[in-house]
């Protein structure tokens, strides 16, 4: 049994129930679809039976699908401010707790402290195509946060719900090839969000030769939709620049002779699953398919962009003291030449203080949290990997110059020590860096770093 058996069974369930609720399809349009909107979403918590449920679910997610933007704010702000908790109940629930606390007590008041919300948006999950309609529901109402009264709890309660729905256990890893459906395929052109995929030939070049590979997370409710996916190039060593991996005048290398897998491009295609992780899960189950698939890879590493650097750096360049120098800064200034990178003295000049800076940003500079401020740092030391190597001028792409100053960096994922290295940076934010990225720092007293084996 597949997705569009079940799709096709809940078509019919919610056709029948329409008979039983007084509902026909298409009934919404733009003019009706709100008044009647939240009366629809009470009759869906009533309780009523599973086919009348389902059809309710599907109105309430056609008429939503008609309004207008500003009418659709305004039936989410409803949500948020009409079906939290039964607060009459909670009040109950806290004062029976605290009479005589005990696991029945706690088991009331816990689903007592359940908002309205989470049941209604399970209940609209019934609905033909529901997930997917929910998925971009979020997405919608996260470009309009700002305009949506009481948005943290209405989010809370999505991702919440997100976070189980979408979970390790219901994700298929399926290959992206030459051969994937079209369909699919013009959305990984879409959904690329590191390194622009120009055209179908550049995609090919991607995907096709036998050293390249590219890896999917799909969900049985989200059949033709990728969640996120990586791109991966197999070399037989680290590469340093973007360039030698997507050059088109590069020759492939046979597998047999590949020992090195790189990461050099994982996105996220649903911006309403913000927030619910699934990169970690990805590489490590591609590195173990990759693992089994060809047992001589040895070194498993990424080339990552540094996508918060160069806004760090005009940050630290203008305030007193911090990690600069007043050299430093006075030799940082040839930065404001947009051409500076194909100036040869100038790019030969800047590169190793580029890459020192670098290292500092990475082992010192922190956010509130006391982590990395680099997200994409974050991400993967959080995975246990390893700060390998700094590479400047790695991306001179017009993308890779605003963001990074054209740095990229090589995180190792070395299976010995992933566990270590994600304990160590869970618990006190210390960074996994190699010998290599640690000489770049003059080691300071507190400055936190996991030494490298």
């Amino acid at each position: 049994m597949d997705g569009s058996f079940f799709s096709d069974l809940l078509q019919t369930i919610a056709d029948r129930g329409r008979a039983l609720v007084g509902l026909s399809r298409g009934d919404a349009d733009a003019a009706n679809a709100r008044p009647d909107l939240i009366g629809l979403c009470d009759a869906l918590l009533s309780g009523r039976g599973e086919a009348s449920g389902v059809a309710l679910a599907q109105e309430i997610l056609t008429r939503y699908a008609a309004l207008a933007p500003a009418e659709r704010n305004r039936f989410l702000a409803t949500l948020a401010e009409r079906f939290g908790p039964d607060r009459k109940r909670l009040e109950q629930a806290i004062a029976a707790w605290t009479a005589d606390p005990d696991d029945r007590k706690a088991i009331d008041l816990h689903n007592a402290a359940e908002p309205r919300r989470q049941e209604l948006i399970r209940r609209l999950n019934l609905a033909p195509g529901g997930t997917h309609s929910l998925v971009r529901m979020r997405e919608e109402a996260l470009r309009s946060a700002t305009e949506i009264p009481g948005f943290p709890a209405l989010d809370a309660d999505f991702a919440h719900l997100f976070s189980s729905w979408f979970n390790r256990g219901f994700l298929v890893l399926r290959r992206i090839d030459w051969s994937t459906p079209a369909n699919i395929l013009q959305k990984i052109i879409r959904y690329e969000a590191v390194h622009a995929i120009h055209d179908w030939d550049d995609l090919r070049r991607r995907l096709e030769p036998p050293d390249r590979r590219c890896f999917a997370f799909f969900h049985p409710q989200l059949v033709d939709e990728p969640l996120i996916f990586v791109e991966v190039a197999l070399t037989d060593h680290i590469a340093s620049s973007i360039s030698e991996l997507l050059s088109e005048e590069r020759d492939p290398l046979p597998t047999g002779r590949a020992t090195t897998a790189i990461f050099y491009s994982i996105s996220n295609c649903q911006d309403g699953l913000r927030g619910i992780s699934f990169g970690n899960f990805l590489i490590k189950q591609v590195v173990q398919e990759l693992s089994r698939e060809l047992p001589g890879l040895t070194t498993f590493v990424t080339l990552s962009p540094v996508p918060a650097f160069a806004g760090w750096l005009a940050k630290e360049r203008a305030r007193e003291g911090g990690l600069l120098t007043a050299e430093e800064k006075q030799k940082l200034s040839a930065l404001d030449d947009p051409a500076w990178s194909q100036t040869p003295a100038t790019a030969d000049a800047l590169q190793p203080l580029l890459q020192s800076i670098a290292a500092r940003y990475f082992l010192k500079a922190q956010g509130a949290n006391q982590r990395p401020v680099d997200p994409v740092a974050r991400f993967h030391l959080g995975n246990g990997a390893r700060l390998e190597r700094i590479n400047p001028l790695a991306d001179r792409s017009a993308k890779g110059m605003k963001q990074a100053h054209g740095l990229m960096v090589n995180y190792l994922y070395d299976l010995r020590h992933i566990e270590r290295n994600h304990e160590a940076f869970a618990e006190t934010g210390k960074v996994a860096a190699s010998t290599a990225v640690q000489k770049l720092v003059k080691a300071e007293p507190g400055t936190d770093l996991v030494k490298s084996t």
